[in-house]
């Protein structure tokens, strides 16, 4: 099994992404490894600090990466190290996924020309901030979660449905749906329980 990376950078939104790794980590049996531009801890928004595992030009290179996970956070500029990762993965049809303000490091790739998604990130939100939108708005679609191929997009309060959608797509329950369905309905129903 191969490696999930998650991009984290100042801001970030933990929060969305949180039940997703843990559930990739535990019962996907992934390892789930942080990057970043540098590896100067960062602060989320939840206040915590995270420290990334691996700088983003070095996980170019590597050849066991199964996904890419791409939290919310501010519209913010873009590396080309970044962009230069989420074009790798897509050729290689590995999972994108991104949920929130996320989609705009995919949108910025190019990765969403010819791709449904969707975004919490409104138009009005990129006009009020007076930057370029990073989206190209025509494939938008409104909807808690899109997946089309191996990209995956969510609004931010759908991290849920985007964890198991996650899975889903690494094939961590397959011939085991009765499973599934019970772990889904006990987070939903508010207890965890792996």
């Amino acid at each position: 099994m191969g490696k999930i990376l998650c991009f984290v950078t100042d801001d970030f939104a933990d929060f969305e992404i949180t039940l997703a790794l843990h559930l990739i980590r535990n019962i996907g049996k992934r390892e789930v490894l942080s990057i970043g531009y540098d590896l100067s801890p960062v602060i989320s928004q939840s206040g915590l600090q995270y420290k990334p595992d691996l700088l983003i030009k070095e996980a170019i290179p590597l050849d066991d990466i199964e996904g890419l996970i791409l939290p919310g956070g501010p519209i913010r500029a873009q590396k080309d190290e970044l962009t230069n990762l989420i074009k790798k993965l897509d050729r290689d049809e590995k999972l994108l996924a991104a949920i929130c303000f996320g989609p705009q490091y995919l949108g910025r790739a190019g990765v969403l020309d010819n791709t449904s998604f969707t975004t919490s990130c409104s138009i009005e939100t990129i006009n009020s901030l007076d930057v370029v939108d990073p989206f190209p708005r025509e494939n938008y679609v409104d909807k808690r979660i899109v997946r089309d191929g191996h990209r995956i997009t969510a609004h931010g309060l759908a991290f849920i449905d985007f964890a198991f959608e996650l899975l889903d797509f690494l094939h961590v329950f397959q011939g085991n749906e009765q499973e599934r369905n019970r772990l889904f309905h006990t987070i939903t129903n508010g207890v965890i329980c792996t």
